[in-house]
C-alpha cells in the first residue's frame, strides 16, 4: 500500500538522495558489485520495491540470474569472488550495526581486495541502499513497475 506517493514528497527529498546516489555511482566502483550488494541489503531490509529495481539494473550491468538469486546464501555459493564475500559481509554487518568492535575483521578482510577510498565508498555505497530501503518501505511504494533508464 502506498503510503506517500513520490509525487507527493516534500520537495528536494528525492533530489538530496538521488544527489548522494549520483556521488556514489561515480565513484568508480563495479556496478555489478554495486548492484549485488544492494540486492544483498534489500533482502535483509524485506524492501520489495529496491529489489525489483536492483535485480533489473544487475541484469542490464551484465549480471546472471543465478548470482542474483543466490545473494542470499552468498556463503555457501561457489560463485562469488572473494571480494564480493568481503563486500557481502561488511554490507550485512553495517546493515545490523552490531557492536563496533566487530568491525575490525569486516575492514581487514576489505582491505585485501580494496584501497581505502574505496572502502569509504562501499561504506557510503551501504549506508546509501539501507536509507533507500527505509524511506522506500516506510512511503510504501510499489513493486514491480521498475524499468531501467537507458
Amino acid at each position: 500500500m502506498e503510503r506517500i506517493p513520490s509525487s507527493e514528497l516534500p520537495q528536494g527529498l528525492m533530489a538530496a538522495m538521488r544527489h548522494v546516489q549520483a556521488y556514489v555511482d561515480r565513484s568508480g566502483l563495479d556496478r555489478k558489485l554495486l548492484e549485488l550488494m544492494r540486492t544483498r541489503v534489500s533482502q535483509l531490509n524485506g524492501c520489495a520495491y529496491c529489489l525489483d529495481m536492483h535485480y533489473k539494473e544487475a541484469i542490464d550491468a551484465g549480471e546472471t540470474p543465478l548470482r542474483l538469486i543466490s545473494v542470499s546464501v552468498w556463503r555457501e555459493a561457489p560463485y562469488y569472488s572473494d571480494a564480493e564475500r568481503a563486500v557481502f559481509a561488511y554490507a550485512e554487518f553495517l546493515t545490523r550495526m552490531p557492536e563496533a568492535e566487530e568491525a575490525d575483521p569486516h575492514y581487514a578482510a576489505l582491505g585485501n581486495h580494496f584501497t581505502r577510498d574505496e572502502i569509504a565508498f562501499l561504506t557510503l555505497a551501504v549506508t546509501q541502499i539501507n536509507g533507500w530501503n527505509r524511506l522506500v518501505r516506510s512511503f510504501g511504494f510499489v513493486a514491480g513497475n521498475y524499468e531501467v533508464r537507458k
